[in-house]
């Protein structure tokens, strides 16, 4: 077990859960030179001389008090295991209770990756200062999750991002369902309206933006919105894949909400999604200009975001 931070030694960092954002925060916390302890079930995580890795289930409180002794900060990057809002809500309330009560027993704030989905009000441009009351499926499960935090002794910071790309970005609508078939010259198969207005967030920003909320206690207690660039719709997003790539722009398809809705009625999978699809067949907006104000960080430019996706999924194909 490490031992709590002294003058000579870096500042200690837990992440729970090591997809794409746990990943990514705990590979940006070591390469600038902090101690980081990664907890997932299994023990994953980036290989890093300043990461350890531990197996351990972070439901169990009677695991966290040593894991979490000494870290000055705990990003809970720890997701539910099905995309379905009866398993969020059996297993996220309770694992953010057990993390926010071993992480205040430690004097740790309490950094989460947040969605755009309990927002109220999404026809209209989303801020920071907009309406989170947003009702039922997992829609109603996120705006409970933002209200058990407002409510906790522990500090915390919710930063929210818009659907994810990047790098390690597997099952999102801009991941692997959008990136291979760009790459493999293929039609591309999108939902609700291809040309509407959509925020897709760079996960290396979001990484970014929680370290940052981390260290300033000033940013505590509060919903921030990641650095995010222009909202794109879906063809345009698909197109500056295919640009960094080098490929010809995919022709795009888009699945009629009324089609998904019928597919729902026989799989519990497009269930899941077509609860989603207010926000593809309307302009899906975030705002993040005061966040980026007060963290003081602006968004990847899409060029070279988009570049770095594309190199990575061609890394993984090798």
């Amino acid at each position: 077990m490490s031992q709590p931070d002294s003058p000579e030694a870096p500042a200690l960092f837990v992440v729970t859960g090591a997809g794409p954002v746990g990943w990514t925060v705990a590979e940006q916390l070591a390469t600038a030179g902090h101690r980081v302890r990664v907890l997932t079930r299994s023990g994953s995580g980036p290989d890093h001389p300043r990461i350890e890795k531990v197996a351990a289930d972070v439901s169990d409180p009677a695991q966290l008090g040593g894991l979490f002794r000494g870290a000055k900060a705990v990003f809970h990057c720890i997701h539910g295991s099905q995309y379905s809002a009866r398993v969020w809500a059996e297993e996220l309330p309770g694992a953010e209770q057990t993390v926010l009560a071993a992480a205040g027993e430690a004097g740790a704030v309490v950094v989460f990756p947040e969605s755009l989905y309990s927002y109220s009000e999404p026809e209209r441009p989303m801020t920071e200062e907009g309406p989170r009351e947003a009702q039922g499926g997992k829609r109603g499960i996120r705006t409970a999750l933002l209200k058990a935090r407002a409510a906790s002794a522990t500090d915390t910071v919710s930063m929210v991002a818009g659907d994810f790309f990047g790098p390690r970005v597997r099952g999102a609508h801009a991941g692997e369902r959008m990136v291979k078939p760009v790459l493999a010259g293929k039609s591309l198969l999108v939902i609700g309206n291809a040309g509407l207005p959509h925020s897709f967030t760079y996960v290396p920003d979001l990484a970014a933006a929680m370290i940052r909320a981390a260290q300033d206690p000033a940013l505590w207690n509060r919903v921030w919105h990641t650095p995010t660039g222009p909202a794109l719709s879906q063809r345009q997003i698909a197109e500056a894949f295919a640009a960094a790539a080098g490929v010809r722009a995919p022709r795009v398809v888009a699945i009629p909400g009324r089609a998904l809705r019928m597919m729902g009625m026989f799989s519990p999978g497009m269930r899941e999604l077509a609860e989603t699809l207010y926000q593809f067949e309307r302009p899906f907006v975030m705002d993040s200009r005061a966040s980026e104000a007060a963290l003081g960080l602006q968004p990847t430019l899409l060029t070279e975001a988009a570049a770095a996706t594309v190199a990575w999924w061609r890394d993984q194909e090798r």
